[in-house]
């Protein structure tokens, strides 16, 4: 139950701060673009920080998926992480509801261009994400140390420059709570669909370049 406290506190934390950082910008119009991107990249890396070493603060379905491919996370676990994840983005985007009741979008994701254009955009994201990821939040205790900062980096550097079109949301929870509370479920399925099938090709990416193959046995 620790790991799954975790997951909802890290995956609530991260949306209230993401996402509230876009309501109050509309409000106020003082953080900007740049000031969201490192929002959630501060954010993200904050919480790997904070929760890391208890759950491995995944905040993150996409990502808990491409582990359990990888057969580096139980499957047993997987489905109470998600539940985790998107209970504790709902219940983000609904604390900003209730601070800001005037806003209608709470920080959503929507294509500003096609479907077609952001669902590429957003698996092409992830995909570069969890190639990060998997590489560096396992392994030795230096990439341990630094995990956080990696991981952090590219979600600010991917939100910087495809946030304007797609959203870059690279993460099914992040979507999943403000469409939930605004009602607005018409592109959600870019956003669940494109994170994991990204997500799921970092990992066969990962398994062909840094997976060792089985040994030849040679008898006489």
């Amino acid at each position: 139950m620790k790991k799954y406290l975790a997951e909802f506190i890290g995956t609530y934390i991260m949306v209230f701060c993401g996402t509230g950082a876009v309501v109050i910008d509309e409000q106020v119009h003082t953080v900007t673009h740049l000031g969201v991107a490192v929002t959630f990249g501060l954010v993200v890396m904050s919480m790997i920080y904070a929760l890391g070493s208890v759950s491995g603060a995944h905040m993150n379905p996409a990502v808990s998926i491409a582990f359990t491919l990888a057969k580096r996370f139980p499957a047993k676990c997987l489905i109470p992480y998600i539940i985790s994840q998107l209970t504790g983005a709902a219940f983000a985007s609904l604390t900003l509801k209730y601070l800001f009741p005037q806003n209608t979008d709470l920080g959503w994701t929507v294509p500003s261009g096609s479907n077609a254009q952001s669902f590429i955009l957003e698996l092409i994201l992830t995909f570069i994400l969890m190639l990060v990821i998997i590489n560096v939040a396992t392994g030795s205790k230096e990439q341990g140390m630094f995990a956080g900062l990696a991981i952090g980096g590219v979600v600010l550097f991917e939100a910087l420059f495809a946030g304007p079109i797609c959203g870059a949301s690279m993460n099914p929870a992040r979507s999943f709570g403000p469409a939930l509370i605004t009602g607005n479920l018409n592109a959600l399925w870019i956003y669940i669909l494109a994170p994991v099938a990204g997500a799921a090709l970092a990992v066969l990416c990962w398994s062909y370049f840094f997976k060792q193959p089985p040994e030849l046995k040679i008898t006489a």
